[in-house]
């Protein structure tokens, strides 16, 4: 008698793998694995720059050519011909505003893009995305150093007094940018994964923010618009809680102030206690990025599918 044939075992359901969202690990988490990825950092630093240049005959000299044209409009066109303010140096005194805002304006728009212009890179290599953020606000950083070159020339050629406290000014308006830029960059990166319409946002934001600023005007102007007091403080200490105003000061007491030093542009030009407010800033912006990393991390894990 013939054994009785064993039940033949049920199909195996087959999934289309296709279908499966691409989620490789990454390499750590945060802005510390950013900097433990220094070499692949580096790299994207370096392609964000060649990029820019890329089939140029003079290359990473126009990081030079373009500052310096735009110094010689402001210094000659504005501050000499059409004569807005009167001030001495205007040109020299614009030009610092626009060193501070330039290094903003970069690193909060390409940082805002820069997740979706690398979304191949991003579902395919495990690398901390908070990367790509900071790539963009060192690429800034790059770029701004022609721009301090041409204005540190500029402010010799007219007789620039350097001294410490001007140079301190320097760093703590540099600090202050370096961690309100990437504080932006992240949240606003990662928001406009989910919605395209944060890249237009940001585009419309940067369109104010000469003018939120003592660059095209002096900020005594300001002292003089806003002499009126709210809650017992006067006007223009609201305008000085806007940490870019704070920056362009800074800058301006680092080079501006220096070029004039007969007439004291430091106590009849500036706000008193500039370095204590920068301070005061260093600490909001580093504030405002633990923020923005929290918010990074909770919304990153969506990443891949929505690119």
């Amino acid at each position: 008698m013939s054994e009785a044939a064993e039940p033949a075992e049920p199909a195996r359901e087959r999934r289309d793998l296709s279908t499966i969202p691409l989620t490789p690990p990454t390499a750590g988490k945060g802005l510390a694995a950013v900097f433990r990825e220094r070499y692949l950092l580096r790299l994207l630093v370096r392609r964000e720059i060649s990029a820019r240049y890329r089939g140029s005959f003079l290359g990473l000299m126009w990081s030079y050519i373009n500052p310096a044209a735009q110094f010689f409009i402001y210094f000659v066109v504005i501050g000499i011909i059409i004569n807005l303010r009167d001030l001495p140096w205007y040109g020299i005194h614009l030009f610092a505003g626009l060193v501070v805002v330039g290094f903003f304006t970069e690193t909060f728009g390409a940082g805002t893009r820069s997740i979706v212009r690398n979304g191949s890179i991003v579902n395919r290599m495990p690398v901390p995305r908070e990367m790509f953020p900071v790539a963009t606000m060192l690429t800034s950083l790059y770029h701004m150093g022609p721009q301090l070159v041409i204005l540190l020339v500029a402010c010799l050629a007219v007789g620039w007094v350097p001294d410490p406290i001007g140079l301190l000014a320097l760093l703590l308006a540099i600090t202050m940018i370096v961690l309100l830029g990437t504080a932006s960059a992240l949240m606003f990166s990662v928001a406009n994964v989910y919605l395209r319409d944060f890249g237009n946002i940001v585009n419309v934001m940067q369109l104010f923010v000469r003018f939120s600023v003592p660059m095209i005007y002096p900020y005594s102007m300001v002292e003089d618009r806003f002499d009126f007091e709210v809650f017992g403080h006067p006007g223009s200490d609201f305008y000085l809680w806007n940490p870019l105003a704070n920056a362009v000061l800074l800058v301006q007491r680092a080079f501006w102030t220096g070029t004039a030093p007969e007439e004291n542009l430091a106590e009849t030009e500036l706000p008193s206690y500039l370095l204590e407010r920068g301070l005061l800033f260093i600490a909001l912006s580093a504030i405002l990025l633990v923020i923005a990393q929290l918010i990074f991390t909770r919304l990153e894990q969506r990443i891949p599918e929505r690119l």
